[in-house]
């Protein structure tokens, strides 16, 4: 019997690095271990990371979280307030 493909994870990005990037949801390979900052880095975006927020399954979380597979991760700039 073959074994099922992991479920993907699921990518959002969020006002300004979703107009920098053209898109705002895509789904991409889940390989066990990985950290929301390998994924930034292998997502190619522009941008420093350490100034981004990142929410896995909507909580926030560190770029150093090894994702499982079918987590949703969103990154999200920096929020100004008033």
């Amino acid at each position: 019997m073959l074994a099922a493909e992991p479920t993907p994870l699921r990518i959002r990005l969020f006002a300004v690095l979703r107009e920098q990037a053209g898109w705002s949801e895509r789904s991409w390979p889940s390989t066990p271990g990985t950290t929301p900052r390998q994924l930034w880095q292998a997502l190619q975006l522009p941008g420093d990371l350490d100034a981004l927020r990142i929410a896995v399954n909507q909580q926030f979380a560190t770029a150093e979280l090894s994702l499982q597979p079918g987590d949703e991760v969103a990154f999200l700039p920096p929020m100004s307030g008033g």
